[in-house]
């Protein structure tokens, strides 16, 4: 048999003529004309050397051949029915399936965390592998299929990937709670005198922008850490006297042990959007999580809504 004849509108075809056993019944059922059913049938006919079905004194009667093939035509057919439906529908305390999703360490605690735990109770099948990103690869990994979801500055997100805004977030001063300077306000020539933690994610950087800042008001901090993670910073600062400008998300609903200040000099803050390649754009269940993700992240309970890719 040579299967390269075959399509997915024959099969349907012989389902429908083996079900009904009526070439005026099956056409109605499939919503085509009963000569496209009948040149149908004479093509199957052709592609499986088999008459399929013989005229009777009612409707058409099954060949052996016909017979064998119903069950695994209708389990095939099915199958292809239930993978285009849960394209379109997605029921979340059902679903069974694995997302990876990719972001800095900062993100998996702020957003991921809250993600994992709402996931349990919502859809307790879905499994999450959270992976650090690689900002410079990551649309090279999602057109692989190696990454479903990303969380990263939009300013380095592919032109070629989808993207969907979800905060813009900004830095807080964090000093322990009794700390001998720190004591609810500083300025900025007490910020500079005091020693500080930064976070350089490729490692031994001592310098940030804040350090420019500074410069333009004369001024020149003690930077005595760099540390790798931001991750890292909270407990370091609250088990000394150091003191750190970390993202607000960071610390919020953990500051126990913390002053949480606002920074002593304008610094700029930055925006996190959500990406994902366009192979993924329409799929029901990815769909369901992206709207999952951006109501965990959105500021005071308000997700953001798609937009195409920029």
């Amino acid at each position: 048999m040579d299967t390269s004849r075959l399509d997915l509108n024959l099969l349907v075809t012989l389902e429908a003529l083996l079900t009904e056993r009526n070439v005026t019944r099956a056409a109605a059922r499939l919503h085509l004309s009963q000569p496209a059913v009948s040149a149908q049938l004479s093509r199957l006919r052709d592609v499986f050397e088999d008459p399929l079905l013989l005229p009777a004194q009612r409707g058409m009667t099954p060949t052996a051949k016909a017979l064998a093939l119903l069950d695994p035509l209708r389990q095939a057919l099915d199958q292809v029915r239930g993978v285009a439906a849960s394209h379109l529908h997605f029921d979340p305390s059902t679903a069974d399936l694995t997302v990876t999703i990719a972001a800095s360490d900062y993100l998996q605690m702020a957003v991921l965390q809250p993600l994992a735990l709402r996931l349990r109770r919502e859809a307790p099948g879905v499994r999450v592998a959270i992976r650090h990103i690689d900002p410079n690869h990551i649309a090279e990994q999602m057109a692989r299929g190696d990454v479903d979801l990303g969380l990263m500055q939009p300013v380095e997100a592919a032109g070629s990937l989808r993207l969907r805004p979800l905060f813009h977030e900004r830095y807080v001063l964090i000093a322990r709670r009794g700390h001998p300077v720190v004591q609810g306000k500083l300025t900025a020539k007490a910020f500079a005198r005091l020693e500080q933690v930064v976070v350089s994610p490729a490692g031994g950087g001592f310098s940030t922008p804040v350090d420019h800042a500074l410069a333009g008001l004369g001024l020149k901090r003690q930077v005595v850490l760099s540390a790798a993670s931001f991750l890292f910073v909270p407990d370091l600062v609250g088990r000394s006297d150091l003191v750190a400008l970390v993202p607000e998300r960071l610390v919020k609903g953990r500051a126990a042990g913390l002053q949480v200040l606002s920074p002593p000099l304008p610094i700029d803050g930055f925006d996190i959007a959500m990406v994902w390649h366009e192979r993924n754009h329409g799929h029901a269940a990815q769909r369901w999580l992206r709207d999952q993700l951006a109501a965990v992240a959105a500021p005071r309970g308000r997700p953001s809504t798609e937009k195409g890719a920029p």
